[in-house]
């Protein structure tokens, strides 16, 4: 098996609503608040590629009606990897972590005076409401840290095409690119955070 190829899809991923990939809490955190969203040592939201790595593989598998890794296809075992004994693969894709686009953030949130919680993000206030009287149950109130919609992210993803690889590894990926925009990343997915749009090319 040779490596005969590589390409980069690489491009920016805007926010079209709150985005919450959950990080690490310490007394550090501005204002307390519950749920802080993951930040480099500077204090800067990114996007892990972990997180967009294993959200693609999820939506691809389970349009392929699998819901364990164990029982993915051949095609995404190759894409993604495998680690299990006796069916050790390499993985064609490499996910670097997406980094906060500063300068464009600076443009559309602090030159224009927007209202944030913190340097980069907003906090979201949610509640659990008690179902028999209508209202919120005590210690239910709670702050969630969230990167604000406008936000853009700067990916690359590398693709590495060996000689025995007859599938189109390319296009199975731009697949799954369109179904995270048609889906969500990060956290609440279901409460409406993490809506994406994503344009990129290949290089």
């Amino acid at each position: 098996m040779k490596l005969v190829e590589t390409k980069i899809v690489k491009g920016t991923i805007t926010l079209e609503t709150g985005l919450h990939i959950g990080g690490s809490k310490s007394s550090l955190d501005i204002g307390g608040l519950d749920s802080p969203v993951i930040k480099t040592p500077q204090g800067v939201p990114y996007i892990p590629g972990s997180s967009l790595k294993g959200k693609i593989r999820s939506l691809l598998g389970l349009k392929e009606g699998s819901f364990k890794v164990e029982d993915d296809s051949e095609m995404l075992v190759k894409m993604f990897g495998s680690s299990v004994k006796g069916k050790e693969t390499i993985s064609r894709l490499i996910f670097r972590d997406a980094a906060l686009d500063e300068a464009d953030f600076k443009k559309v949130f602090t030159d224009n005076d927007a209202i944030l919680d913190t340097e980069y993000t907003e906090a979201k206030y949610e509640n659990t409401i008690d179902r028999k009287s209508g209202t919120t149950q005590t210690g239910g109130l709670r702050q969630i840290e969230r990167v604000p919609a406008g936000a853009k992210f700067k990916f690359e993803i590398i693709v590495n095409i060996f000689d025995d690889d007859k599938e189109d590894i390319l296009a199975k990926l731009e697949e799954g690119i369109k179904l995270v925009e048609d889906n969500y990343i990060g956290g609440s997915g279901s409460r409406g955070y993490g809506k994406v749009k994503i344009n990129y090319e290949i290089v």
